[in-house]
């Protein structure tokens, strides 16, 4: 039986004497700690929301439903090494034991928590990562080409709710210990109880610390196994396709229109059972591309998604022992081999020095049409016809570093994906790099908190030589005069974002923009289909372009300095800390946290996104943070920005928030007398 001790932030080091009884450690301390996710995952993963929370919560169980994340789950299950499946179904069983009862969340809506499956920690995994990737910016480039042509490029940017992180290390010689050193943040929306889970895992073959998600045993994206460490950012691969499928029902049966002809598909009745509601019924279609998630046989037409993991059956899951056994840069690589999607940028660095840059996942061969929207599913050109070979791959020497945030990184991405994030980030931090020799773990965890906005230098250069009304010039001069620097008491921070709102409101109301804001597709997809989030985001884009759909953007600049009269004294008035809890999203009351002011924005470093035109509140930005130092473990740090428990009654339900909004990081603590 593995024992759990807990370091004075309630982090759960697992310690047992075999793999088995480690992952029923691990499982039971992650029960025991976030049992209302557990269950809110579970039901995300399964469609089953809507049990929960009535008909608010059909349009994502109809998506998970249609896309067979639990039969994908299964099959993935099913093709395991025996290893990995012993693996994960001890973790299960260790969920299963420390499931609780006492849970205010499960209290207040009358349920219990229930048994986990084999398989469910697979499809909690393929539930998180659904909407990651490519199918939502596909249904929004194909849509705003409809509206604007190709000057929909304007507007590219790292979507609103989609992925961004930042991580990058240095060679030996770069650091003052002589050993390397990495440092990063993965940067989603932020919720609570947190999408990450720090963890340690020690047996007798390994001793690992890093994070995991909830529900997944292992350590995935970000660890330190002693004598090596790696990080992840999202690669921003493109390993989703949609289709335009034409359907009909013969019979009994569902056909679609394929490049031979008709063709038979699967399909099949599921039952969602709706709280307060009467059940739903819901036709899961499988065509020879992909799943339907839209549209079906009775309107004649529907779009349908292939993935990776669905084609292949398999989720990844068989490199998570080997990472946990991993002792060097080469056997992480290994094991990444296994690495299916998320594809990922990798970096990795081992106390011999080693430190190398690698893109993990799986990349579909297919025509560049299938990368920029939706294809017609009757066209043969469309077919996959393989998978991408000889994805980069770079030593870095001791003397050199390595950043990865998300950006397009030259020509060798332009096979990995079409839509990066802006370099901003990646170009702040190789300039925070550059020219030391002498690095430390302080050095990287202050990193973390570089909060200058290099996007915002370049759009308020717009308000320059404008002549608003006085009041409004007496924004501009402060905007001008102001350092880019987005910190919580900052004057001139408060006075761009006030500005940048209402300009991006005056440009939204644009004539042209107007067909966008008809909804087309399924409700679960709106965030990524809104315009006013796309215009906010690609408000640098649309600035350099001068006249772009022959808006005046001048005039819309010079009228926003007039709108942002009277705005906030500081930044930190509006951008407070905004997590995201389910109750919230269905109506309900969630747990009540600090409201702290945090430092930051969208495209710094520091990044805690807000959504211009909407609030200023941080809802989204560094769900983790971490510094790992290969001189010693002991000397590393960590941070997430609530805490280790999902109980909002625990003292370890944000107890690390304050660290997180001073940009602070807690220790990583190695010896096991100082555990309770």
């Amino acid at each position: 039986m593995a024992r759990i001790l807990r370091d004075a932030y309630g982090v759960p080091h697992v310690r047992a004497t075999s793999i088995s009884d480690l992952a029923h450690g691990q499982g039971r301390a992650t029960a025991h700690d976030r049992t209302w996710q557990l269950e809110l995952q579970r039901r995300r993963a399964t469609g089953t929301t809507a049990e929960v929370f009535g008909t608010a919560a059909l349009s994502w169980d109809r998506l998970a439903r249609r896309t067979r994340i639990a039969d994908t789950a299964r099959r993935a299950h099913s093709a395991l090494a025996e290893e990995t499946r012993s693996f994960v179904s001890a973790y299960v069983d260790g969920v299963n034991a420390g499931l609780r009862t006492d849970v205010d969340e499960l209290e207040q809506l009358g349920f219990e928590a229930q048994p986990w499956e084999t398989w469910t920690p697979l499809a909690v995994f393929l539930a998180q990562h659904l909407l990651f990737a490519s199918l939502p910016g596909k249904l929004w480039e194909h849509r705003a080409r409809g509206v604007l042509g190709e000057g929909l490029s304007l507007l590219s940017h790292e979507g609103p709710h989609s992925s961004g992180s930042n991580a990058w290390a240095v060679g030996g010689g770069r650091t003052a210990s002589g050993f390397p050193l990495i440092g990063g943040d993965p940067h989603r929306v932020i919720e609570s109880p947190g999408v990450y889970q720090q963890v340690r895992l020690a047996c007798p073959e390994f001793d690992v610390a890093g994070f995991a998600f909830p529900g997944v045993p292992g350590v995935q994206h970000f660890a330190h196994a002693g004598e090596v460490a790696w990080a992840i950012t999202n690669a921003m691969g493109d390993y989703q396709d949609v289709y335009a499928e034409q359907l009909r029902r013969v019979g009994g049966a569902v056909e679609a229109l394929g490049p031979e002809g008709w063709e038979r598909c699967e399909s099949d009745l599921e039952i969602l059972d709706v709280r307060d509601a009467e059940p739903e019924r819901v036709e899961v279609i499988a065509t020879a591309r992909g799943l339907v998630f839209e549209g079906g046989p009775d309107e004649g037409e529907g779009l349908s998604v292939r993935a990776a993991s669905v084609v292949l059956g398999d989720l990844g899951f068989d490199a998570l022992l080997p990472l946990l056994r991993a002792r060097t840069v080469d056997e992480v690589d290994a094991a990444l081999d296994h690495w299916v999607e998320p594809v990922n940028n990798v970096v990795i660095a081992d106390r011999h020095g080693s430190v190398r840059y690698r893109v993990a996942g799986r990349i579909p061969v297919r025509p560049d049409a299938n990368r920029h929207g939706i294809v017609d599913a009757t066209d043969p050109e469309t077919r996959w016809t393989g998978w991408l070979d000889s994805l980069p791959r770079t030593d870095v020497p001791p003397d050199g570093h390595v950043v990865t945030a998300n950006e397009r990184r030259g020509p060798e991405s332009d096979a990995i994906g079409t839509s990066f994030a802006p370099r901003h980030r990646a170009d702040r931090l190789r300039a925070l790099l550059a020219g030391r020799d002498d690095l430390t773990t302080a050095d990287f965890a202050a990193f973390h908190n570089d909060a200058l906005a290099p996007a915002a230098m370049a759009i308020r250069e717009c308000v320059r030589g404008l002549e608003p009304g006085t009041a409004g010039a007496a924004v501009r001069d402060s905007i001008l005069t102001w350092d880019g620097v987005m910190e919580r008491d900052s004057p001139g921070a408060a006075a761009y974002a006030a500005w940048r709102t209402a300009l991006v409101r005056r440009i939204a109301a644009e004539p042209v923009f107007a067909p966008l804001t008809v909804p087309a597709h399924d409700p679960v997809f709106a965030v990524w289909l809104d315009p006013v989030g796309r215009i906010s985001l690609g408000l640098e884009s649309l600035l350099a372009a001068g006249t772009p759909y022959g808006i005046d953007l001048r005039a819309h600049a010079r009228a926003a300095l007039d709108d942002a009269v009277g705005h906030p004294d500081t930044w930190g008035d509006t951008h407070v800390f905004r997590p995201i809890h389910a109750f919230e999203l269905h109506g309900l009351e969630p747990p009540g946290l600090p409201v702290l002011s945090v430092s930051g924005d969208s495209d710094c470093v520091r990044c805690t996104s807000s959504y211009p035109a909407q609030d200023d509140t941080c809802f989204r930005g560094s769900v983790a943070r971490y510094v790992w130092d290969l001189a010693d473990r002991d000397l590393s740090g960590w941070v997430v920005p609530v805490g280790a428990s999902g109980d909002p009654r625990d003292a370890h339900h944000h107890d690390q928030l304050p660290l997180w909004v001073e940009g602070e990081l807690a220790p990583v603590v190695g010896d096991w007398d100082l555990l309770t």
